[in-house]
C-alpha cells in the first residue's frame, strides 16, 4: 500500500490578502497581493516557479475557464498553470495539486493560489451555477440555510438535545468566532457579539439565525511548496510539511439510504479516518494544537467536532459550552474567525485555513498565537449535508 505524502513536502512560503469587500481591485489585483507575500515569505523567485495551481470557483474572465488569469496577472513565465474547482474545497484543491506534484518529483518548486471575487458575482443571487446545470446545488428547495438547518434538527432528533441547549451552543460558537477575528487584521467581520444577539438574531432558516451564518467575501491566498530535501538545501529550518491531505466525495450514499439519518457528514468522517491514518494521528484530541474547519453555518462546526473525532458522539453541545474549542481551550477551533468572520471567497478558503496553520507554527500570528502549536488540521466542505465534498488536511512541524 502507498504511503502518502507526510513530511514529504515542505510549505516555505504563504501569502494571504485581507478578506472583505473588496471593491478597490480586481482578482487579478487580488492574486498579486497573495503571490507578493508568499514569495517574500518563501525567499525565492518567480523563475524558480516550476507549476502552479489556481483554485477558482465561479469566475469566468476573459480567459474562461483556464489557468490564464493566473499566469497572467503574475507574468509566469509560461510554466504549466492548472485551474481546479471542486465547491467549497477548491482552495485545498489547488494545493493538493502543487503538493502532489513535488511529492511525485514531476517538479521541485510549485505553487497554488486561490481566488474569488464573489461580491462582483451578485452571489449568492444568480451566479452561473444557478441556472439549472447538472452540478446545481442551489436549487429554490434546496438553500445552503435550509440544508443546514435540516443538518441541525436531525442532529436535534437523534441525540434529544433540547432546542434551547442547541441554539446557545451555535451561539457559542458564533461568540467565539467573533472575538477570534476581532484579533485578525485580515478577517472581513471585526466586531464582537454577545451570546444574547446571537440567540436573538432574525431568523434565517429556523434553528438557524443572522450570527449562525458565514457571509461571503472577496480574497485570495497563496502557497509555495518544495520538497523537503530541496528545502534543508535552501537552509530553511523548522519546517512546516504536509503531513496529509484527504478527499471524500459523496457518491450517493447519504440520498439513496436510510442508514444516513442525516444527523452527520459521513464524507468527513471518510477523509478524517484517512487523514489521520495518513499523518499517524492515533489521537486527534491530543495530537492536534488546532483545528480550522467548514464552519459555513455553526451548526456545521458543531457537527464537525463529532465527525473529526474531536469529542464524542453526540457530546458537540457539552463540549462547545464548556469551552473546548475556545482560543484558551483543548483543541483551539476557528483562532482566525473562520469562514463566519475571516470569510468566505470559496476560491481561497481552503488556502486561508492552510495559512493560518503556517502562520501559528511559525509563531508568527500576532494577537492570536497560540503556545507552542506543533500541528493542526484543515477541513472543508462544499456543498450540501446530503450531497459534498469533504477535505481534510494536517499540516504540522517537521520531524525526522
Amino acid at each position: 500500500m502507498a504511503s502518502g505524502i507526510r513530511d514529504k513536502v515542505a510549505i516555505i512560503g504563504m501569502g494571504c490578502t485581507r478578506f472583505g469587500e473588496r471593491w478597490d481591485c480586481g482578482p487579478e489585483e487580488l492574486m498579486v497581493e497573495a503571490f507578493n507575500e508568499a514569495l517574500t515569505d518563501s525567499g525565492v523567485s518567480r523563475d524558480q516557479i516550476e507549476m502552479a495551481w489556481l483554485g477558482l470557483f465561479f469566475q469566468e474572465q476573459s480567459a474562461g475557464k483556464s489557468g490564464l488569469p493566473l499566469s497572467m496577472a503574475l507574468r509566469l513565465p509560461n510554466i504549466p498553470v492548472t485551474r481546479v474547482e471542486n465547491m467549497c474545497a477548491t482552495g485545498t484543491e489547488a494545493l493538493r495539486g502543487a503538493v502532489y506534484a513535488v511529492a511525485a518529483g514531476a517538479c521541485d518548486i510549485a505553487m497554488a493560489v486561490g481566488v474569488e471575487k464573489l461580491k462582483d458575482t451578485g452571489y449568492p443571487g444568480l451566479p452561473e451555477r444557478s441556472k439549472g446545470t447538472f452540478d446545481d446545488l442551489w436549487l429554490p428547495n434546496a438553500t445552503a440555510p435550509g440544508a443546514f438547518a435540516q443538518l441541525a434538527s436531525a442532529y436535534q432528533a437523534k441525540h434529544g438535545c433540547g432546542s434551547v441547549d442547541l441554539k446557545r451552543a451555535m451561539a457559542h460558537i458564533s461568540v467565539k468566532s467573533h472575538d477570534n477575528g476581532l484579533l485578525n487584521p485580515k478577517a472581513h467581520l471585526r466586531r464582537a457579539i454577545t451570546e444574547e444577539q446571537a440567540m436573538n438574531a432574525p431568523m434565517i432558516a429556523a434553528p438557524l439565525g443572522l450570527y449562525d451564518c458565514c457571509g461571503v467575501s472577496d480574497g485570495a491566498a497563496c502557497a509555495i511548496v518544495t520538497s523537503v530535501e530541496k528545502a534543508k538545501e535552501m537552509g530553511i529550518k523548522d519546517m512546516i510539511t504536509v503531513k496529509a491531505m484527504q478527499l471524500a466525495p459523496s457518491n450517493g450514499f447519504e440520498m439513496s439510504t436510510t442508514d444516513w439519518d442525516g444527523s452527520y457528514l459521513q464524507t468527513t468522517r471518510i477523509a478524517a479516518a484517512r487523514a489521520y491514518k495518513e499523518a499517524g494521528i492515533t489521537d486527534p484530541i491530543k495530537q492536534l494544537d488546532m483545528t480550522e474547519v467548514h464552519d459555513c453555518f455553526s451548526v456545521t462546526e458543531l457537527v464537525v467536532m463529532e465527525d473529526l473525532g474531536l469529542c464524542e458522539e453526540g457530546g458537540a453541545i457539552k463540549a462547545v459550552l464548556d469551552g473546548k474549542f475556545d482560543k484558551d481551550g483543548e483543541v483551539p477551533c476557528q483562532i482566525d474567525g473562520g469562514l463566519k468572520c475571516f470569510g468566505h471567497p470559496i476560491g481561497a478558503s481552503g488556502l486561508r485555513m492552510a495559512y493560518e496553520i503556517y502562520l501559528q507554527l511559525q509563531g508568527k500570528a500576532g494577537e492570536r498565537q497560540l503556545d507552542n502549536p506543533s500541528m493542526g488540521l484543515t477541513h472543508n466542505l462544499g456543498g450540501h449535508p446530503f450531497r459534498n465534498v469533504a477535505s481534510v488536511s494536517v499540516l504540522g512541524l517537521h520531524s525526522e
